[in-house]
Protein backbone atom coordinates (compact mmCIF):
# COMPACT_ATOMS: atom_id res chain seq x y z
CA UNK A 1 0.00 0.00 0.00
CA UNK A 2 0.75 2.12 -0.50
CA UNK A 3 -0.26 22.30 -6.54
CA UNK A 4 -1.73 22.81 -10.16
CA UNK A 5 0.67 25.35 -11.93
CA UNK A 6 -1.03 27.81 -14.84
CA UNK A 7 0.43 26.72 -17.75
CA UNK A 8 2.94 29.29 -19.74
CA UNK A 9 1.67 31.25 -22.38
CA UNK A 10 2.08 30.41 -26.15
CA UNK A 11 5.67 31.29 -27.52
CA UNK A 12 5.62 33.56 -30.68
CA UNK A 13 2.57 35.03 -32.01
CA UNK A 14 -1.07 34.47 -31.55
CA UNK A 15 -3.74 35.37 -28.67
CA UNK A 16 -2.42 35.32 -25.09
CA UNK A 17 -4.80 33.90 -22.45
CA UNK A 18 -6.83 36.23 -20.50
CA UNK A 19 -4.88 36.91 -17.08
CA UNK A 20 -6.02 35.45 -13.87
CA UNK A 21 -7.68 37.94 -11.39
CA UNK A 22 -5.67 38.44 -8.69
CA UNK A 23 -7.07 37.60 -5.27
CA UNK A 24 -5.73 38.60 -1.32
CA UNK A 25 -7.27 35.68 -0.36
CA UNK A 26 -4.80 32.46 0.92
CA UNK A 27 -6.58 29.13 0.45
CA UNK A 28 -6.21 26.46 3.42
CA UNK A 29 -6.83 23.14 3.67
CA UNK A 30 -8.74 22.11 6.53
CA UNK A 31 -6.38 20.54 9.45
CA UNK A 32 -6.79 17.18 10.40
CA UNK A 33 -8.56 16.88 13.56
CA UNK A 34 -6.09 14.24 15.35
CA UNK A 35 -2.53 14.87 14.89
CA UNK A 36 -0.43 12.13 14.07
CA UNK A 37 1.78 10.37 16.25
CA UNK A 38 5.33 10.72 16.14
CA UNK A 39 6.75 7.76 14.15
CA UNK A 40 9.48 7.01 16.76
CA UNK A 41 6.76 6.72 19.77
CA UNK A 42 4.93 4.19 17.78
CA UNK A 43 6.03 0.33 19.06
CA UNK A 44 8.42 -1.61 17.36
CA UNK A 45 6.05 -3.98 15.03
CA UNK A 46 4.01 -1.13 13.72
CA UNK A 47 6.72 0.93 13.03
CA UNK A 48 8.78 -1.59 11.04
CA UNK A 49 5.26 -1.87 9.01
CA UNK A 50 5.13 1.73 8.21
CA UNK A 51 9.08 1.99 7.66
CA UNK A 52 8.39 -1.06 4.82
CA UNK A 53 5.44 1.09 3.09
CA UNK A 54 7.74 4.38 2.82
CA UNK A 55 10.32 2.18 1.66
CA UNK A 56 8.27 0.62 -1.10
CA UNK A 57 6.20 3.73 -1.93
CA UNK A 58 8.61 6.35 -1.02
CA UNK A 59 6.42 7.80 1.38
CA UNK A 60 3.74 7.02 4.15
CA UNK A 61 0.18 6.91 3.39
CA UNK A 62 -1.88 9.14 5.88
CA UNK A 63 -3.55 6.23 6.76
CA UNK A 64 -1.07 4.32 8.68
CA UNK A 65 0.09 7.45 10.90
CA UNK A 66 -3.79 8.43 11.25
CA UNK A 67 -4.61 4.94 12.82
CA UNK A 68 -1.49 4.48 14.90
CA UNK A 69 -2.74 6.73 17.75
CA UNK A 70 -4.56 3.45 18.74
CA UNK A 71 -2.23 0.66 18.15
CA UNK A 72 -4.39 -1.89 19.11
CA UNK A 73 -6.67 -0.25 16.70
CA UNK A 74 -4.49 -0.46 13.78
CA UNK A 75 -2.93 -3.82 14.27
CA UNK A 76 -6.90 -4.93 14.28
CA UNK A 77 -7.51 -2.71 11.08
CA UNK A 78 -4.79 -3.73 9.22
CA UNK A 79 -4.99 -7.48 9.76
CA UNK A 80 -8.40 -7.20 8.07
CA UNK A 81 -7.34 -5.13 5.27
CA UNK A 82 -4.76 -7.54 4.32
CA UNK A 83 -6.85 -10.44 4.85
CA UNK A 84 -9.14 -9.28 2.51
CA UNK A 85 -7.31 -7.07 -0.20
CA UNK A 86 -4.13 -9.75 -0.62
CA UNK A 87 -5.47 -12.61 -0.31
CA UNK A 88 -4.64 -15.28 -3.17
CA UNK A 89 -7.60 -17.15 -2.92
CA UNK A 90 -11.30 -16.37 -4.74
CA UNK A 91 -11.06 -15.36 -8.12
CA UNK A 92 -11.19 -11.29 -7.47
CA UNK A 93 -8.34 -10.01 -9.20
CA UNK A 94 -6.35 -7.16 -6.87
CA UNK A 95 -7.81 -4.77 -9.65
CA UNK A 96 -11.21 -5.68 -9.20
CA UNK A 97 -11.18 -5.44 -5.09
CA UNK A 98 -9.91 -1.78 -5.49
CA UNK A 99 -12.72 -1.34 -8.40
CA UNK A 100 -15.15 -2.03 -4.97
CA UNK A 101 -13.26 0.58 -2.78
CA UNK A 102 -13.31 3.08 -5.01
CA UNK A 103 -16.96 2.70 -6.09
CA UNK A 104 -18.65 2.34 -2.78
CA UNK A 105 -16.15 5.30 -1.19
CA UNK A 106 -17.49 7.69 -3.80
CA UNK A 107 -20.85 7.41 -2.71
CA UNK A 108 -19.54 7.17 1.28
CA UNK A 109 -18.33 10.84 -0.26
CA UNK A 110 -14.48 9.75 1.36
CA UNK A 111 -11.78 11.57 -0.10
CA UNK A 112 -8.99 10.01 1.44
CA UNK A 113 -10.17 6.06 0.24
CA UNK A 114 -11.52 7.57 -3.80
CA UNK A 115 -7.96 9.34 -4.02
CA UNK A 116 -6.18 6.94 -2.74
CA UNK A 117 -7.28 3.46 -3.58
CA UNK A 118 -8.18 4.87 -7.49
CA UNK A 119 -4.75 5.23 -7.51
CA UNK A 120 -4.07 1.52 -6.83
CA UNK A 121 -7.19 0.88 -8.68
CA UNK A 122 -4.80 2.73 -11.99
CA UNK A 123 -1.38 0.87 -11.30
CA UNK A 124 -3.38 -2.56 -10.85
CA UNK A 125 -5.32 -1.74 -14.25
CA UNK A 126 -2.97 -0.18 -15.93
CA UNK A 127 -5.91 2.92 -17.43
CA UNK A 128 -5.30 5.77 -15.95
CA UNK A 129 -8.81 6.86 -16.57
CA UNK A 130 -10.54 4.13 -15.21
CA UNK A 131 -10.27 4.59 -11.26
CA UNK A 132 -11.86 8.31 -12.25
CA UNK A 133 -14.71 6.40 -14.60
CA UNK A 134 -15.28 4.40 -11.43
CA UNK A 135 -15.56 6.55 -9.09
CA UNK A 136 -17.99 9.48 -10.91
CA UNK A 137 -20.11 6.76 -12.76
CA UNK A 138 -18.73 2.88 -12.47
CA UNK A 139 -21.93 2.53 -15.00
CA UNK A 140 -20.03 4.41 -17.61
CA UNK A 141 -16.55 3.29 -16.73
CA UNK A 142 -14.67 0.24 -19.16
CA UNK A 143 -15.32 -2.41 -17.20
CA UNK A 144 -16.78 -6.19 -18.02
CA UNK A 145 -20.06 -7.19 -17.56
CA UNK A 146 -18.78 -9.22 -14.63
CA UNK A 147 -17.02 -6.38 -13.47
CA UNK A 148 -20.40 -4.29 -13.60
CA UNK A 149 -22.54 -7.03 -12.00
CA UNK A 150 -19.86 -7.31 -8.87
CA UNK A 151 -19.77 -3.46 -8.41
CA UNK A 152 -23.91 -3.50 -8.57
CA UNK A 153 -23.94 -5.92 -5.93
CA UNK A 154 -21.28 -3.75 -3.41
CA UNK A 155 -23.48 -0.92 -4.40
CA UNK A 156 -26.50 -2.47 -2.83
CA UNK A 157 -24.45 -4.02 0.06
CA UNK A 158 -23.10 -0.29 0.76
CA UNK A 159 -26.46 1.63 0.33
CA UNK A 160 -29.45 -1.29 0.56
CA UNK A 161 -27.40 -4.41 2.32
CA UNK A 162 -31.35 -4.66 4.02
CA UNK A 163 -32.47 -5.10 0.41
CA UNK A 164 -29.83 -8.07 -0.56
CA UNK A 165 -31.66 -10.93 -1.93
CA UNK A 166 -31.13 -14.38 -3.33
CA UNK A 167 -31.85 -13.04 -6.41
CA UNK A 168 -28.81 -11.31 -6.43
CA UNK A 169 -26.35 -14.34 -5.89
CA UNK A 170 -27.73 -15.45 -8.51
CA UNK A 171 -27.22 -13.08 -10.59
CA UNK A 172 -23.51 -12.99 -9.52
CA UNK A 173 -23.14 -16.66 -9.94
CA UNK A 174 -24.20 -16.12 -13.49
CA UNK A 175 -21.28 -14.25 -14.01
CA UNK A 176 -19.12 -16.87 -12.60
CA UNK A 177 -18.64 -15.41 -9.48
CA UNK A 178 -19.48 -17.92 -6.12
CA UNK A 179 -20.73 -17.69 -3.08
CA UNK A 180 -17.12 -16.94 -1.40
CA UNK A 181 -16.49 -14.42 -4.17
CA UNK A 182 -19.61 -12.76 -3.07
CA UNK A 183 -18.59 -12.60 0.63
CA UNK A 184 -15.49 -11.13 -0.41
CA UNK A 185 -17.15 -8.43 -2.19
CA UNK A 186 -19.72 -7.36 0.49
CA UNK A 187 -16.76 -7.62 3.33
CA UNK A 188 -14.77 -5.60 1.43
CA UNK A 189 -17.59 -2.86 1.23
CA UNK A 190 -18.59 -3.21 4.72
CA UNK A 191 -14.85 -3.01 5.80
CA UNK A 192 -14.18 0.23 3.91
CA UNK A 193 -17.64 1.38 5.31
CA UNK A 194 -15.71 1.34 8.33
CA UNK A 195 -12.44 3.15 6.70
CA UNK A 196 -14.51 5.74 5.03
CA UNK A 197 -16.42 6.76 8.32
CA UNK A 198 -13.11 7.14 10.10
CA UNK A 199 -11.27 9.06 7.59
CA UNK A 200 -13.94 11.66 7.44
CA UNK A 201 -14.91 12.44 10.61
CA UNK A 202 -11.07 12.81 11.39
CA UNK A 203 -10.38 14.41 8.13
CA UNK A 204 -7.65 12.46 6.76
CA UNK A 205 -6.30 13.75 3.67
CA UNK A 206 -5.29 12.06 0.92
CA UNK A 207 -1.53 12.53 0.20
CA UNK A 208 -0.26 14.38 -2.34
CA UNK A 209 1.63 11.65 -4.53
CA UNK A 210 -2.16 9.49 -4.77
CA UNK A 211 -3.05 12.43 -7.28
CA UNK A 212 -0.70 11.73 -9.98
CA UNK A 213 0.12 7.92 -9.36
CA UNK A 214 -0.58 5.60 -12.37
CA UNK A 215 -1.79 8.50 -14.55
CA UNK A 216 1.09 8.70 -17.22
CA UNK A 217 2.83 5.51 -18.52
CA UNK A 218 6.31 4.81 -16.90
CA UNK A 219 9.41 5.05 -19.23
CA UNK A 220 12.10 2.98 -19.50
CA UNK A 221 14.94 4.26 -18.19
Amino acid sequence: MLGLGVPPPPQGGGAQPHPLPRTTETLTMPAVRYPFPDLNSLPADIRERILQVQDKAGFIPNVFLALARRPAEWRAFFAYHDALMLKEEGSLTKGEREMIVTATSAANQCLYCVVAHGAILRIYEKQPQLADQVAVNYRKADITPRQRAMLDFAMKVCQRSHEVEDADFALLHAHGLDDEDIWDIAAITAFFGLSNRMASFSNMLPNPEFFTMGRQPRTAG
